[in-house]
């Protein structure tokens, strides 16, 4: 017993393994979707994860991900002859204004869209050395091809493009607001959570983030795990194993994938 306690610890890291009382299982990770490259090697569980899994599941498939981007865009320009300055208050477009201004946008360029697409661009990755051509979902994508292993999506293009078209103009017009608060965007400040597994944590920190405005943290995060649930409890009864890669946001916290699964009677364990 003593000399058991002297071994080393594995590392913790976002990911588990989902067994069903039939025994089947399923492995679910928690991703971060832009990372540096400071930040790699991953924790060794994805690949274990990834190695004992013969089919990879995202929030939305690579196909269906280049499709959602061309829809976002779409959905996120005004029609000809309309603009921004039509659908907010005159002083969210003044600040918009200035501080585009600064970054050296054009009114003309910027004011063709949207209040929630503006904010997808404010959050582009590229702040302190990010980029999504290094988070957890383009890695493993790349194994997955590499391996040649089949890769599903639990969202449809036009599911994963509505978290944000479907909002309406004041929901857009708050969300914008929002992402100028001080602290949004600091992926950095919570990396270490996720480098040890906490994803209560981070769900703390997500739901946290969206204080000011409660119901988008649950438009984007709770009312999504609901709708994934059927399809993971789905991978678990088909006899082949998944591994199931979704923000790490989404694990955690009463409303998390993980808290769902655990009180519909599976066994959840962390690698």
């Amino acid at each position: 017993m003593e000399a058991a306690c002297l071994l080393p610890r594995a590392e913790a890291a976002a990911v588990w393994k989902v067994t069903a009382p039939n025994g089947r299982s399923i492995y679910i990770g928690g991703s971060v979707h832009a990372l540096r490259s400071a930040d790699y090697p991953l924790p060794a569980a994805f690949n274990r994860a990834f190695d004992a899994s013969s089919r990879i599941v995202f929030e939305v498939d690579e196909k269906a991900l280049s499709g959602s981007g061309k829809s976002l865009l779409q959905a996120g320009e005004y029609p000809k002859g309309d603009s921004l300055k039509n659908h907010v208050d005159p002083r969210t477009y003044d600040y918009v204004r200035r501080v585009f201004g600064l970054m050296g946008v054009p009114e003309a360029k910027f004011a063709r869209y949207r209040p929630w697409f503006l904010v997808l661009v404010l959050q582009a990755p590229g702040l302190h050395g990010f980029s999504d051509q290094l988070g957890v979902d383009h890695f493993l994508l790349q194994r997955a091809k590499a391996n040649r292993k089949t890769v599903l999506g639990l969202e449809s293009t036009r599911e994963h493009a509505e978290v944000f078209s479907g909002l309406t103009d004041r929901q857009g017009e708050l969300l914008l607001l929002h992402s100028f608060l001080p602290g949004q965007g600091k992926k950095f400040a919570w990396l270490p959570a996720w480098r040890r597994g906490d994803v209560d944590a981070l769900a703390r920190v997500m739901h946290d983030q969206y204080r000011e405005f409660p119901s988008f943290a649950v438009r984007i995060l709770d009312q999504r795990n609901r709708r994934w649930m059927p399809k993971i409890e789905g991978y678990l009864q088909s006899g082949h194993t998944h591994f199931v890669v979704v923000g790490a946001g989404h694990l955690g916290g009463p409303a998390g994938v993980l808290t769902m699964l655990r009180a519909r009677g599976y066994q959840v364990s962390q690698l």
